[in-house]
C-alpha cells in the first residue's frame, strides 16, 4: 500500500471515531429503570412497588403498669423495713443505756438501810465526852465518804424539808397543823429519799403542813 492510500484511509476513519463519544454520552443520559434502558420519549414500564408491612407489636402498657406497681410495693416494703430497723436500734440503745445507768439500783437501795443506821447513830451520839466526840467525828467522816461513793453512781438525796409536797418524790406520812408555812409544805422528814440518775430510788417519808 502506498503512502497516499494510507492517508486516505485515515481521513475516512476519523469521522467515525469522533462520533463514538457522542454515542456513548447519549447512552449514559438514557434513564435506567430496573435494569431496562429507556429511550427518550418512551414511558417507563410500570414496576410494582413492594412495601414491607409493619409487624404487629404487642401492647406493653399493662406489663409496664404492673411493673411500676410492683416497684412501688417493693419500695414501700423497703422503707417500712428501714423504719423498723431504726426503731429497733433506738430501743436497743435505750435499753443498754438504762441497764448501764441503773445497774446498781438494787444494790444502792440496800445500802440506804446501812446509811440510815449510820445517820441514826450519829444523832444518838449527843454526849460531850471525848469518847463520844471521837465516835461522832469518825461516824461523820464515814458518812461523808459514804455519800461520796453514792454520788459517783449518781445516787443523790432528795432535799424535801421546806419544799412543796411532790407525790413523785415524797410520801406523806401525816398532816400537821402549821400556820407558819404555806399548806402542803414539808415540815418534817422521817426518812430521807434518794434518786438515781434523776429517777426515784426511794421516796422521802415526810410530814406536810395544813391550815389550822
Amino acid at each position: 500500500m502506498s503512502e497516499d492510500q494510507s492517508l486516505q484511509e485515515d481521513k475516512d476513519l476519523k469521522p467515525a471515531i469522533e462520533a463514538e463519544p457522542e454515542l456513548l454520552l447519549a447512552e449514559e443520559e438514557m434513564p435506567l429503570i430496573e435494569g431496562v434502558l429507556v429511550e427518550d420519549g418512551d414511558e417507563p414500564p410500570l414496576v410494582d412497588a413492594v412495601f414491607d408491612e409493619p409487624e404487629a407489636t404487642e401492647d406493653l402498657t399493662p406489663q409496664l403498669a404492673n411493673a411500676l406497681l410492683k416497684a412501688d410495693e417493693y419500695r414501700d416494703q423497703s422503707l417500712r423495713t428501714l423504719a423498723e430497723m431504726d426503731n429497733l436500734r433506738r430501743r436497743t440503745e435505750k435499753e443498754v443505756g438504762d441497764a448501764r445507768k441503773y445497774a446498781v439500783e438494787k444494790f444502792a437501795r440496800e445500802l440506804l438501810v446501812v446509811l440510815d443506821s449510820l445517820e441514826l447513830g450519829i444523832q444518838a451520839a449527843a454526849g460531850d465526852t471525848p469518847e463520844v466526840v471521837k465516835l461522832r467525828e469518825g461516824s461523820e467522816l464515814t458518812l461523808k465518804q459514804f455519800f461520796g461513793v453514792l454520788e459517783k453512781f449518781n445516787v443523790k438525796p432528795i432535799e424535801a424539808l421546806g419544799a412543796k409536797f411532790d407525790p413523785t418524790f415524797h410520801q406523806a406520812m401525816t398532816l400537821e397543823q402549821n400556820d407558819e408555812v404555806e399548806p402542803n409544805t414539808v415540815v418534817k422528814v422521817f426518812q430521807k429519799g434518794y434518786t438515781i440518775n434523776d429517777r426515784l430510788l426511794r421516796p422521802a417519808m415526810v410530814v406536810i403542813a395544813k391550815k389550822a
